[in-house]
């Protein structure tokens, strides 16, 4: 294990052994926010400049049908209740700067978030809660690997019920899409997920959170929820395949990596 910032990890001699041996960099980085977190985080364009900057850095150390996997939340306009585009041009220039491809967009909603931002949602009443992040899934191939298989869900009670009586209105939808006689029979042990992700991220007394109290260690802030790592890695890996995560507050891609038995850095 590497102790350092990101820049210096990824410029270290210990790291370049990993060039085009990573198949997966899932990270968090530090989100565009207005006010400065314990951790470090930049605003407007110095932060879009230096989230960038990462972007061709990362690509050398994929392999040719890599992913890389970013959540990012949303930011607002100091003083003002109007949201940041800043998230969304960040990630423009990040594409931009490593030529990637964006496989598809994710939205990570967590139920249990308190309300934000607090003046415009709690105090002045003219705003909604802020209650999710973007996940952005970035590859430099058309088709990097990936199945969702190793993803589904379990089947709804009605989907449970249709597979045992063999029976459901098939035909033309006002969509225009037609569902044939036995498109839904067939039994694929799960569904298919969908790319909105929910995880409640209420966590007080998992592992991480009882280390950092018999230590006496001050938790990370804004620690990212393990059913999200979980979720990507199967999707995007193959078991003693390598993980990267070089933004890695709390280690929690490294201690998902090793359960679902991969490696990682």
């Amino acid at each position: 294990m590497y102790h350092a910032s990101a820049e210096e990890f990824l410029s270290s001699p210990s790291a370049k052994r990993y060039k085009g041996k990573v198949r997966l960099i899932f990270t968090s980085p530090p989100f565009p926010l207005n006010r400065k977190k314990a951790y470090g985080n930049f605003q407007g364009s110095e932060y879009t400049n230096w989230l960038a900057g990462f972007a061709p850095v990362f690509e050398q150390f994929l392999k040719p049908d890599g992913s890389i996997v970013m959540e990012m939340g949303n930011a607002w306009e100091a003083g003002k209740p109007v949201m940041s585009t800043l998230a969304l041009e960040a990630l423009l220039e990040f594409l931009r700067r490593g030529k990637l491809k964006l496989a598809q967009q994710f939205i990570c909603y967590n139920p249990a978030r308190l309300p934000s931002p607090a003046q415009w949602v709690n105090v002045e009443r003219i705003r909604l809660k802020d209650a999710y992040t973007h996940v952005w899934w970035m590859s430099t191939s058309d088709r990097p690997y990936a199945d969702n298989r190793n993803v589904l869900k379990p089947y709804s009670p009605s989907m449970l019920k249709l597979l045992e009586t063999r029976r459901y209105n098939a035909g033309r939808r006002p969509s225009e899409h037609h569902i044939g006689d036995t498109s839904f029979l067939k039994n694929n042990n799960g569904a298919i997920p969908s790319n909105v992700l929910t995880f409640a991220n209420t966590a007080a007394t998992d592992e991480y959170q009882v280390y950092c109290r018999e230590q006496d260690l001050r938790p990370h802030p804004s620690r990212m929820h393990s059913g999200l790592a979980e979720f990507f890695i199967k999707f995007l890996t193959k078991e003693g395949e390598l993980v990267m995560d070089p933004f890695a507050g709390s280690n929690t891609t490294g201690a998902v990596a090793e359960r679902l038995k991969r490696r990682w850095q």
